[in-house]
């Protein structure tokens, strides 16, 4: 019998339960797809796939900041009484 090591990792529920689903479809287990993703890595000398910062455009950026300084109470947030107020906000923007 091999010798085994443990890893103990620490994710989100959800996050667990889809990567088992997922790895299910294949008929693998979460501890088989780890230990594939490993080997691969050992094998390419690094990440089996490209590893890289998302780059957006500037009104993405000005979007996510927005969001950050809402969240922060920098600013407040825009509120609307109905959708049609926030529809007729919208159409006004353009």
């Amino acid at each position: 019998m091999a010798k085994t090591a443990n890893i103990n990792v620490r994710i989100e529920p959800e996050v667990k339960k889809n990567a088992e689903d997922l790895f299910g479809s294949f008929g693998i287990s979460v501890t088989d797809a780890i230990n594939i993703f490993l080997r691969t890595s050992i094998m390419e000398g690094g990440f089996p796939f490209l590893i890289k910062q998302p780059r957006y455009n500037a009104e993405t950026k000005a979007a996510i900041q927005e969001v950050r300084d809402i969240l922060s109470s920098k600013i407040q947030a825009k509120t609307y009484n109905s959708a049609k107020e926030l529809f007729d906000a919208l159409d006004a923007e353009d």
